[in-house]
């Protein structure tokens, strides 16, 4: 068909089209990103993942292949638990790894990654560090939180009501002088001492039903709040379970990835997605 290839695919329900580009030449423009994301005029998913070569984009990594994330509204983001996840598996699959067991770069930072043979993902994901306290304000209601950075920012709430009852249609407020960039917040019941539900409005994209990312923020505020800073947790979010264990000076996130479809896009609608 001549056609440019994609991939469909989704870590707890969070979605993402996947471009092979090893040697970045496809010109992702904002644009074009934002048309591939829309449900209507597009593929539809929360952001796409670009699967390129570290040195085809100038990138110093340990690892060959480098995931170039983009948010739903074109930006560009520094790291995506769930994407990561998704991304390991189509390297797998497609045979560009040798292995279930190897290194991914991303802007935050190299990602040591394991595909397990069920079919879960382990990503090493690095520091989670908590950075302050601020305040979110969702349909006038004000919540506080701790701020975390896990390569990306996060601001983490304990609600004391169920978090499905959380009204996100509509962006939240937060202080733009502590978060320039934009900030992932993260709204969470805990259940136990190592079970929480949570439920995430991203940057760039609004509610999603799971954000790896911040599923590692809200582990490491639990553990913060309970005074201590080591600790496993499981983490419900609308789109299933992941399990992430925070230890000093590392987190992993370990969940299921899956390809869904793959095809491609028409080269006359990829033109017009850019202009």
């Amino acid at each position: 068909m001549g056609g440019i290839e994609f991939l469909k695919g989704h870590g707890t329900q969070n979605d993402f089209v996947l471009l092979p580009d090893p040697e970045g030449r496809l010109e992702l423009t904002p644009a074009r990103v934002a048309a591939l994301c829309d449900r209507q005029r597009g593929l539809g998913a929360d952001g796409v993942l670009r699967v390129v070569r570290s040195s085809a984009l100038g990138e110093t990594s340990g690892g060959e292949w480098f995931m170039d994330y983009r948010n739903a509204d074109g930006s560009i983001a520094e790291m995506c638990g769930n994407g990561v996840r998704v991304f390991v598996r189509y390297l797998v699959d497609a045979g560009l790894v040798d292995s279930g067991r190897f290194v991914i770069g991303t802007r935050a930072g190299d990602r040591p990654v394991e595909l397990h043979p069920d079919g879960d993902v382990t990503v090493h994901m690095g520091l989670a560090t908590i950075t302050g306290t601020s305040v979110t304000v969702v349909a006038g209601q004000p919540f506080s939180g701790v701020s975390v950075d896990v390569g990306n920012p996060h601001l983490v709430s304990v609600v004391d009501f169920d978090v499905a009852e959380l009204e996100l249609r509509d962006q939240p407020d937060f202080d733009h002088d502590v978060f320039p960039s934009g900030v992932n917040l993260e709204f969470i019941n805990i259940l136990a001492d190592d079970a929480l539900k949570m439920r995430v409005h991203e940057r760039g994209v609004g509610e999603t039903r799971a954000c790896g990312t911040g599923t590692v923020a809200a582990v490491a505020a639990a553990l913060h709040f309970a005074g201590t800073d080591t600790g496993f947790s499981t983490v419900d979010v609308p789109g299933g379970q992941v399990r992430v264990t925070i230890d000093r000076g590392a987190a992993t996130l370990t969940g299921p990835a899956e390809i869904v479809a793959r095809g491609e896009l028409d080269e006359r609608w990829w033109a017009a997605a850019g202009a």
